[in-house]
Formats: C-alpha cells, structure tokens, sequence
C-alpha cells in the first residue's frame, strides 16, 4: 500500500470515527432503554405529579394491584384511570427529593414483554411491559409498601 492510500485510508477512518457518534443520535433507542424509558416515566410522573407523564407510561387497561394493606389479606385494585388522576393530584410529589428513589431494574425481555423492577422511596413496583404499536406501556403492575 503506497503513502497517498495510507493516508486515504487514515482520512476514511477519522471520518468514521466523528461521524459515526452523530449516526447513533439518530438511531431509535434499543429495547432496553425504551423499557427504562416508560418505567422512568411511570414512577418520576408519580414524584412530580406529572399526569401526561404517568399516563405516557400506561396501557389504558392497567391493573395496579397490592395484596393487603395494614396487615390485611386482601386484593385492592388500581385502574390506569385512577392512578392518573391521582398523580394528577400531586401524586408522590409530596415525598421529599431528598428520598425520592427511582431505581429500575429490566428483569427480563422476551420478545414484546418485560418484566421491571422499580425500588421507590416508599414502595416497590413489579412492572409488566409490552410493547404495542412500536411503544412500551406497563400492563400490569403488582406493588408492596416498604416497612418504615
């Protein structure tokens, strides 16, 4: 390989490496950051009483659900209507920042569905996602207080 190749080469290759970041920008986000995306929607929409937010991350037919409150055995049951609205009024806006936790975890992908973990401030949230129309949206969603 002669000089003038080399350098055309090297050209080729600087090209590519100041090009190739600004490529990704356009690129749509991977799976994974799509779920983090919806999840992180849910539970800071719920910290800032953002209802657009909340109602971004949510299938329309959404069952929140929490087996027993106080101590009781019993099934109580959210729809996305109802957690919108709450959100809508305040919701967790009222939780210090200084304790807010939105800690996501994807536990799992198999092809249109995730199962997602998020660790709040006052409460844990297992998340079931599928993907419809290109979006995540949670489906399902079956919640427990954290102990004081």
């Amino acid at each position: 390989m002669g000089v003038d190749s080399m350098k055309l080469l090297h050209a080729w290759l600087i090209l590519i490496v100041l090009v190739t970041p600004a490529m990704a920008d356009g690129q749509p986000p991977s799976e994974d950051e799509a779920i983090r995306k919806t999840a992180l929607d849910y539970i800071e929409g719920w910290y800032t009483g953002d209802a657009e937010r909340m109602a971004r991350a949510l299938h329309p037919d959404l069952a929140k659900r929490i087996v027993g409150l106080e101590g009781e055995n019993v099934l109580h049951h959210m729809t996305a209507a109802q957690l919108i609205e709450g959100t809508g009024k305040g919701g967790g806006s009222r939780t210090p920042v200084e304790r807010r936790r939105s800690d996501v975890r994807i536990l799992d992908v198999y092809e249109g569905n995730a199962s997602v973990r998020v660790d709040a401030a006052d409460f844990v949230d297992y998340l079931h996602l599928a993907r419809i129309d290109g979006r995540w949206l949670i489906i399902n969603v079956l919640w427990a207080l954290r102990p004081e």
